[in-house]
């Protein structure tokens, strides 16, 4: 079993000017008087940083929940850890952390219809998405990737919960390009890669 310690591994260093204190929604300005941080504001620039899309999905009770995430982060390689946001607002986000392990699936440039089907109402979501309970975790089936994982920390983020995923099976089609997230609208790659490594 993986264990992961939060306290001790994690050290924050306040900034100069900062203190110790938690931030608040009152705290969130600029240096050099420049206006405060809102959340359209940070929306907006990180809406310049392009994501991949995933569905994440488990079964609790014999039905499927899930939701569409665009905040998948590949963490570390040994162990093998990702890291997903929820937004404390979420109604899909109690059920699922509830069941103990998860499917993602990184959804390809021939899933963007599946986005339609996430929009629905939390009980209607898969009603119409094929999916593979094979391996054990609902899995969007003929996806561009899929991680089995469990979840082994959460920690408070402002308006949302990271939560620490242990990876304990993949897969990927090598075939299939990515759906990406960007400027708030779902792409597709066009162009071939300008730097392999």
């Amino acid at each position: 079993m993986l264990e992961i310690s939060l306290r001790g591994a994690l050290t924050f260093s306040p900034l100069a000017g900062l203190d110790d204190a938690p931030m608040t929604r009152t705290d969130r300005t600029c240096p050099d008087g420049q206006d405060p941080i809102s959340p359209q504001r940070l929306r907006h620039a990180m809406g310049g940083f392009p994501t991949g899309v995933a569905v994440v999905a488990a079964e609790l009770d014999g039905s499927l929940v899930g939701l569409a995430a665009n905040s998948l982060v590949s963490v570390s390689l040994d162990p093998p850890l990702v890291s997903l946001s929820f937004a404390r607002s979420s109604t899909t986000w109690p059920a699922l952390r509830q069941a103990g392990r998860w499917g993602i699936s990184l959804l390809g440039d021939e899933d963007v219809d599946l986005l339609t089907a996430m929009r629905r109402p939390a009980s209607e979501r898969f009603r119409d998405i094929p999916m593979d309970r094979s391996g054990g975790v609902p899995d969007v089936l003929g996806c561009l990737a899929v991680l089995t994982v469990e979840p082994v920390a959460e920690i408070d983020a402002g308006d949302h919960v990271l939560t620490l995923l242990h990876v304990r099976d993949l897969a990927r089609d090598d075939e299939q390009l990515p759906l990406v997230f960007f400027g708030g609208g779902v792409h597709r790659l066009q162009d071939p890669p300008v730097h392999d490594r």
